[in-house]
């Protein structure tokens, strides 16, 4: 049985920084494409950032342009973790974050379309003064 579990959300104040966890049992995350998701109260859910299986010549990380240049993703796969790094936090950054697991390769170009195997119960971000 396949259980994902998200960890890190807080109280941060707008500029600072929040380290997101991603991890699972049941799973190896390394054969995994992982994404990472958001939904702020009374908004649909929001893709945020995608890593790929395998490292490449390709790009093998994606982000929706809101973060992009804030967000990191990444993994340790020795820990059986993906990471998403979020620095200089805005309120709009407010949201339940999720972590969703799919048995492919390639984030590719529609991996915000995904139908994503599984996913964790998400981890609450608050950015506020």
């Amino acid at each position: 049985q396949v259980q994902v579990e998200e960890s890190g959300g807080g109280l941060v104040q707008p500029g600072g920084s929040l380290r997101l966890s991603c991890t699972a049992s049941g799973l190896i995350l390394a054969k995994n494409v992982i994404g990472w998701f958001r939904q702020a109260p009374g908004k649909e859910r929001e893709a945020v950032s995608c890593i790929s299986r395998f490292d490449g010549d390709t790009p093998s990380t994606a982000y929706t342009e809101a973060v992009e240049g804030r967000f990191t993703i990444s993994r340790d796969r020795a820990k059986n973790t993906v990471y998403l790094q979020m620095t200089d936090l805005k309120p709009e950054d407010t949201a339940v974050y999720y972590c969703a697991t799919k048995s492919t390769w390639w984030c590719g170009n529609r991996w915000r379309d995904f139908s994503w195997d599984d996913w964790g119960q998400g981890t609450q971000v608050t950015v506020s003064s």
